[in-house]
């Protein structure tokens, strides 16, 4: 009896919602919007954390990163131009502390393959020095073929390039065209954990260089092993200090900006914008909650006012306060159900769409995490914030009495 009744509520509120259209579908989208800056925000700042953690461990305790740029305003150390130059290597080199340093240069650029042309990444780094290094520290490894050989057009390719970015599939084996010098692909590499190191074409520095016309040695990203028993974090101040010291000089007294970077700080730093992506999710979800919320209770305000000769018409046939207050609730769980489904769906569309195409910089690489149980959140969040908007409104409307619902409304 219960379900039966529920149904034919259901029935009178879905024809109620017909018979009101247009306000009907603008204040689906008020919740449609909300929900869709939810799912979409709180995708992407779980992928990126995820990326994050991700690249984190890969990482290593004995590895120290050091960039152009300062690393507190990313804008301008990912996109600046700025570059590591030749005495900035040597001093690095010298450091106390220092094993091994492995340098990387990278751009996008446009590669032939069977008459398609496409951007892709091209890194520079040297393979023959540095394999060591990528393989046991960096955890590089090839799914097939070789590694490059020196003095060769030789290059290895990473997973992207093998089917998603090109019509037809690479091999080992296969020419790319790039920069009209041909250069065949001798390995492929396994994937480096994100999109992005996996669309990457790499190359030994001495033909990189060639080709882009870099005369110079500079590096984008120098990576360094620190010697074994060696502090890491020390080692790191040694790095910054020397190349505060040689940068002043040859910036004629300005000293030029740079980050050193270890996997300790690079943690400390990541849960800082973690912190801060978190709140301002928070604030952009309280403020399209708050929207979505005043909108439909606005809306079944209005639709009480409209509908009270209705309403007492029902009361006096018979029908209870809990049927009017059922008939009012259900309306507003539609409403915020309708727009719950069309913001999930569109920011997913927009967090894969981000995904797929935001890479704006090799360091940056967006993912979106879409969870099951972010979808139902979604979905039940919004029929929530529809029954709680319509509450206030539906007990208005059950609380009529029968004489004077029966009057109308100036």
């Amino acid at each position: 009896m219960v379900k039966s009744e529920i149904i034919q509520y259901g029935k009178i509120a879905i024809k109620n919602l017909k018979t009101r259209s247009l306000r009907s579908w603008l204040t689906i989208l008020g919740i449609l919007i909300g929900v869709f800056l939810i799912i979409s925000l709180l995708s992407l700042s779980e992928g990126l954390k995820e990326t994050i953690s991700k690249q984190l461990r890969s990482l290593g305790s004995e590895m120290i990163f050091i960039m152009p740029g300062d690393i507190s305003n990313p804008l301008t150390m990912f996109m600046g131009g700025a570059k590591l130059e030749k005495e900035d290597l040597e001093i690095i080199k010298k450091t106390e502390g220092v094993e091994k340093v492995l340098t990387m240069s990278y751009q996008s650029i446009v590669a032939r393959y069977e008459q398609e042309g496409k951007t892709v990444f091209l890194a520079g780094l040297p393979l023959e020095e540095g394999k060591e290094l990528l393989e046991r520290y960096q955890g590089w490894s090839l799914a097939q073929g070789r590694w490059p050989e020196k003095a060769r057009r030789e290059v290895i390719i990473g997973q992207q390039l093998v089917k998603d970015i090109f019509k037809k599939e690479l091999k080992v084996g296969s020419e790319i065209v790039i920069k009209g010098i041909k250069f065949k692909i001798v390995g492929i590499l396994n994937s480096l954990g994100s999109r992005t190191d996996d669309s990457f074409v790499y190359m030994d520095m001495n033909l990189y260089q060639e080709i882009t016309g870099e005369k110079k040695v500079t590096a984008q990203i120098a990576i360094v092993k620190v010697q074994d028993g060696s502090d890491v974090n020390k080692t790191a101040q040694r790095i910054k200090e020397n190349l505060q010291k040689t940068r002043k000089k040859t910036a004629g007294g300005e000293s030029l900006d740079f980050s050193v970077i270890t996997s300790e700080r690079m943690s400390g730093i990541a849960g800082s914008i973690m912190a801060i992506i978190q709140l301002m999710v928070m604030i952009f979800a309280s403020i399209a909650i708050l929207v979505g919320g005043i909108g439909i209770m606005n809306t079944m305000f209005t639709s009480v006012r409209e509908r009270t000769r209705e309403i007492g018409i029902m009361k006096a046939v018979g029908a209870k306060n809990s049927s009017i207050l059922m008939i009012f609730l259900i309306e507003a769980g539609i409403i915020g159900l309708a727009g719950g489904f069309g913001g999930t769906i569109l920011g997913i569309v927009l967090a894969k769409f981000i995904e797929y195409y935001g890479q704006v910089h090799p360091v940056f690489y967006f993912k979106a995490s879409l969870s099951p149980g972010l979808i139902l959140f979604g979905f039940i969040f919004s029929f929530l914030v529809g029954c709680l908007s319509g509450y206030f409104p539906a007990k208005r409307a059950a609380h009529l009495k029968p004489v004077e619902a029966l009057r109308r409304y100036e």
